[in-house]
């Protein structure tokens, strides 16, 4: 495609995902289509020894290694700046490319310059589809969502939210796709900023697409690529990752939902929602 420089930066960011990440990187390198790579793993100090292996496996994987666990958005961010491309693609180490080719995703943005991000289809292992690619909630959507949706989830709160009546299989612009995969164009980064790292884990991407919205660029869903996400590989559900997963909506909130008066309410957003975290954390329990 492009002369001088890879056409896609692919970041992968690592922790404990042991078999999972050679099979991401296999998926990887097998889906370039006519695109040149640049691929990166940061590993964010995992002990199962799957970051060196998959760099011995795969001398051209340039490998950051950090000695502590500093987020996922801050590993990211390491990524993108050692990158080059102008385009980069993040993808979670327990997700494989399945459908289509980076190379074609790459043109699908080049062929559209207001396009800041771009998520393709997300299948579960068990061939379902998530339901990536929503819009931002309205606030009872949001209320309704977090303290319905562990519990019952096909509510009709989640299902607004989720665009859950959508099946997919066209391509659409929405709010904001999920960053288990994600292609992101560099300048709209160079406009917007890099990922908060405020946000240690879960709502980057709703933080990202609401800046990019926010700053004029518009949010992709396509099916012309497909993933299988096997999910919970790196963090599994633990009450810790509950409590983390709400921590990061009350941030959100705080940053994006609760201008001049609507900040009277952040201690009572707080409380709800690591109230929330709790209850779902107590409901997963063996």
């Amino acid at each position: 495609m492009g002369e001088g420089r890879p056409d896609v930066a692919v970041v992968v960011v690592n922790y404990n995902a042991g078999e999972h990440l050679l099979r991401c990187l296999a998926s990887v390198f097998a889906s370039a289509g006519d695109a040149t790579l640049e691929v990166f793993v940061v590993d964010n100090a995992s002990g199962d020894g799957s970051a060196r292996r998959a760099a011995d496996l795969h001398p051209e994987v340039r490998l950051i290694e950090n000695p502590d666990n500093g987020g996922f958005s801050a590993a990211v961010n390491q990524g993108i700046r050692w990158s080059r491309a102008p385009f980069v693609f993040l993808l979670n180490p327990d997700a494989e490319v399945t459908t289509g080719t980076l190379g074609a995703l790459a043109k699908l943005a080049a062929e559209r310059p207001r396009i800041g991000a771009i998520g393709p289809l997300i299948r579960n292992p068990d061939a379902s589809v998530y339901l990536s690619g929503r819009k931002f909630p309205t606030m009872g959507e949001a209320v309704g969502h977090a303290f319905l949706g562990p519990f019952r989830p096909d509510n009709r709160f989640s299902r607004a939210y989720a665009m859950a009546d959508w099946d997919r299989s066209t391509e659409r612009q929405v709010d904001w796709v999920s960053m288990a995969c994600m292609l992101l164009r560099r300048t709209a980064l160079d406009d917007v900023g890099l990922l908060d790292e405020r946000f240690f884990l879960y709502g980057e991407e709703l933080d990202l697409c609401t800046r990019l919205r926010d700053g004029g660029w518009k949010v992709l869903f396509t099916p012309e690529v497909e993933i299988v996400h096997e999910g919970g590989v790196s963090t599994g559900r633990s009450r810790r990752m509950h409590l983390i997963h709400s921590r990061s909506i009350y941030e959100y909130y705080a940053k994006h939902r609760a201008p001049g008066w609507r900040r009277v309410l952040l201690p009572v957003a707080r409380v709800g929602l690591r109230l929330r975290g709790e209850l779902a954390a107590w409901r997963e329990r063996p």
